[in-house]
């Protein structure tokens, strides 16, 4: 039971960083209906950023400002990648956003290898090193912040887009752009902040990933997994990023621990081909009229 407590932790923790990967993907599907592919390469260069700025890199910030200031460069990132590049695309069909997304990820990945080189590198935490023990089960503080921060940050996400003007505007973007764009939304600027926003969260998501281990360019291949899970918990849903993630983070621990071969590597892609054929939507998917 110990054990099987200790993996279900460890899945967790690593679901939450699935999680946040797929809420990047998810913030671009709601205001645009288009896929972001680098995701995960923007995960990796908040991870890098994060280290330059911090302890063990070349500035020596403390941790806590070395964290929103990562935050705010990638924020910077994201919203010039969309005002510079992908803004060409407007009206473009989606498959277009696909291929050039596909594209910026290896761009990321061949500049991530020319700075920082593609040996592994360790991000200097608060939380390195440092346990808590409950009945024999040993959690990480890297582990409980990983989930706790998760938590909080999907719940900011949602209240931003169910409560606030930019957050329906971004939603009513991605009904149709060209007809919020003639009723007065700000099409352009909306856009431009939620890529800015997926670049922030990407951040995060890569720093709770390098509390739990060393990173190198290629860690922005972990945005596949996270794209199966949101498309497991459904493309246009929050809370399903976050439960896909977990999905995949728990199965994965199991069958790490339980499983023969490489069935752990193969298990995301499994899920996802399960329940796209049972629910084509995602577990949380809906099916909307669109307006035009």
């Amino acid at each position: 039971m110990t054990e099987i407590l200790q993996l279900l932790i460890g899945g967790v923790a690593s679901g939450c960083v699935y999680g946040l990967v797929a809420l990047g993907f998810v913030l671009i599907y709601k205001a645009s209906e288009g896929v972001n592919f680098a995701q995960g390469d923007m995960m990796m260069l908040g991870a890098f950023v994060a280290l330059t700025l911090g302890n063990s890199g070349q500035l020596g910030l403390p941790f806590v400002v070395a964290v929103p200031m990562a935050m705010i460069i990638m924020f910077m990132l994201g919203w010039g990648v969309e005002r510079i590049v992908v803004r060409r695309l407007f009206g473009q069909p989606q498959f277009a956003l696909v291929i050039l997304t596909i594209a910026l990820g290896f761009v990321f990945r061949f500049v991530a290898g020319l700075i920082w080189g593609y040996t592994p590198l360790v991000l200097e935490t608060p939380f390195a090193g440092k346990n808590l023990s409950a009945g024999g089960v040993v959690v990480g503080l890297a582990d409980l912040t990983a989930i706790v921060v998760t938590i909080i940050l999907t719940l900011l996400l949602w209240a931003f887009f169910a409560f606030t003007r930019y957050g329906l505007a971004a939603q009513a973007a991605s009904q149709n752009q060209m007809a919020a764009y003639i009723v007065g939304v700000p099409v352009m600027r909306v856009n431009s902040m939620i890529w800015g926003l997926s670049g922030a969260v990407a951040t995060v998501a890569g720093i709770l990933y390098a509390t739990r281990g060393a990173i190198d360019p290629n860690i922005g291949l972990l945005g596949i997994k996270a794209f199966a899970a949101a498309v497991i918990g459904g493309l246009g849903s929050l809370p399903g990023a976050l439960l896909g993630g977990l999905i995949i983070g728990v199965v994965e621990a199991y069958a790490g621990r339980y499983a023969p071969g490489e069935f752990a590597q193969m298990s995301p892609y499994m899920i996802m081909l399960i329940v796209l054929v049972a629910r084509p939507g995602g577990l949380f998917g809906q099916i909307q009229m669109k307006k035009v």
